[in-house]
């Protein structure tokens, strides 16, 4: 018989996760519905959204080659049935106070950061470039993790050799690189472009640099089908960019300048966001979603 989830001590609440204390050596990683937008924790939910995650994170934990923090299958019997499907059992790492974010092309921040000064994360990149622009090697582009409602402020790999030194930070920085091409070249034959993506790595007890948070969800990275792909214009999403889009569109009404909350999703938008979430899963996977564990929504 599996546990209840109030049988764990919960730990921590993110914008979209929970954390469970499972034991000393172990945690409960829960994936909800939730979805987050301009460090906003929007109040619609998107169905199944903490299933697609877990799914995409499973497919590429496995397919990757990095050490990673799960400590069982997605159907461990220590997960309750209430989350089965969206709950994964982890080893408890000591986590490094770095995103790394590893870049393939020019969009988001990163554009924003070279229309002003020419560079990115300190790199200087080469005049001309526009959104969605392919560098010709992938960037690795490191963040601070901010608290719940602030920014993550992107920063110099100088700065990620101050915190932790140069090993490690060209330990992370040469991981993050090899992880995202790996998989980035896995989808792109699947006809689907990664365009970034951000990891968190953690180290467990022998000081092994390892893999842990979420991978390659549509809500860590930016999904573009490579059939449509061109410079210059914004993409066509198959992330969370596509929420995005339609709350800084007239449509949503909502002024992102001020301090009001951004508005309920409509249901369109809800249905549309989920169909693209399973859609990025089945492509790059091979699998289809309906036969992932757990309840559906």
């Amino acid at each position: 018989m599996r546990p209840a989830l109030s049988d764990y001590r919960h730990l921590a609440s993110g914008k979209v996760r929970e954390l469970y204390r499972v034991d000393d050596k172990h945690l409960l990683f829960v994936a909800t519905d939730r979805i987050s937008a301009f460090d906003y924790v929007l109040d619609s939910t998107i169905p199944d959204k903490g299933r697609i995650l877990t799914a995409m994170s499973v497919f590429f934990f496995d397919f990757v080659e990095a050490p990673n923090h799960l400590a069982g299958p997605a159907d461990d019997p220590r997960i309750p049935d209430e989350v089965l499907g969206r709950a994964l059992v982890v080893r408890e790492l000591q986590m490094l106070p770095v995103e790394c974010v590893a870049r393939g092309y020019l969009t988001g921040s990163g554009l924003l950061d070279y229309q002003k000064t020419g560079k990115l994360c300190g790199i200087p990149l080469p005049p001309g470039l526009v959104e969605a622009s392919k560098f010709s090697t992938p960037l690795f582009t490191p963040a601070t993790k901010a608290e719940l409602g602030q920014h993550d402020e992107n920063i110099p790999f100088a700065r990620v050799i101050e915190m932790l030194g140069a090993v490690r930070a060209n330990q992370l920085r040469d991981r993050t690189l090899q992880i995202y091409v790996q998989a980035a070249d896995h989808a792109l034959r699947r006809g689907i472009i990664i365009a970034d993506t951000k990891f968190e790595f953690g180290i467990d007890a022998h000081d092994n640099l390892v893999l842990a948070d979420e991978v390659f969800t549509p809500d860590s990275s930016r999904y573009w089908p490579a059939d449509e792909y061109r410079a210059g214009v914004v993409q066509t999403s198959f992330d969370k960019q596509f929420v995005r889009n339609w709350l800084t569109s007239p449509e949503s009404g909502w002024d992102r300048a001020g301090s009001v909350p951004p508005p309920p999703l409509p249901q369109s938008i809800i249905d549309a966001t989920r169909a693209r979430y399973i859609e990025a899963y089945e492509r790059i996977s091979g699998r289809s979603f309906d036969d992932w564990i757990g309840p559906r929504a």
